[in-house]
């Protein structure tokens, strides 16, 4: 058990890359059986979308499990973060491509995003649990962006599939917890690029 999370409030935003979800629950789930609080925030996709990889109802049934907390799902279910101070670390896992390109850009149509507006006002840390296709594409420069951001911190990254999709990285899920320790030390874990997933042939 992680000792240096007794207690501690942690947010947990979720977005819409259904094909990271088990990876990403599987981390929740241990992060449950630590001795912290957890509260989970869902975009508006990752609350009434179905996909391949399973029902939305079951999704946020097993947040709610694990939380033993209902699921933020609305913007003003999510604006009295900020206010309340509710989270001592705010986590998104998984963090889209779409998500993130907003989060660099001021944009706060979400409830995840407005957790995120919410939480940093008060000058704590927002950890990524970065999945995009595009991540060495088009939001290579947002992800420039937030690693030069003040409060925000990535879960160590890397290329999933770099034959199939050679602009596509995903985040090492299972740091997930060593990044938080070190998020909430104000130091970004290293090093945070770690590629790729799967052995170079």
């Amino acid at each position: 058990m992680n000792h240096s999370l007794d207690n501690k409030n942690i947010g947990i935003g979720i977005t819409g890359s259904y094909c990271t979800y088990k990876k990403v629950f599987n981390e929740l789930k241990r992060l449950s059986e630590t001795n912290t609080n957890l509260y989970t925030i869902f975009s508006d996709n990752a609350s009434k979308t179905d996909s391949r990889f399973g029902n939305h109802e079951e999704f946020l049934n097993l947040a709610k499990e694990l939380s033993n907390k209902e699921p933020i799902t609305t913007i003003t279910g999510a604006e009295p973060i900020g206010p309340k101070s509710m989270f001592d670390v705010l986590v998104i896992a998984p963090c889209t491509g779409n998500t993130l390109s907003k989060l660099a850009n001021g944009i706060s149509d979400t409830p995840v995003l407005m957790a995120c507006k919410a939480h940093l006002r008060n000058n704590k840390p927002l950890v990524i649990c970065l999945s995009t296709n595009d991540a060495l594409g088009m939001n290579l420069k947002n992800i420039g962006i937030l690693l030069n951001t003040k409060n925000i911190y990535f879960v160590p990254f890397g290329m999933d599939d770099y034959i199939s999709k050679p602009n596509s990285m995903t985040a090492h899920v299972d740091l997930l917890q060593d990044t938080i320790v070190k998020a909430l030390q104000g130091r970004q874990i290293q090093p945070v690029i770690q590629s790729p997933h799967v052995t170079i042939t």
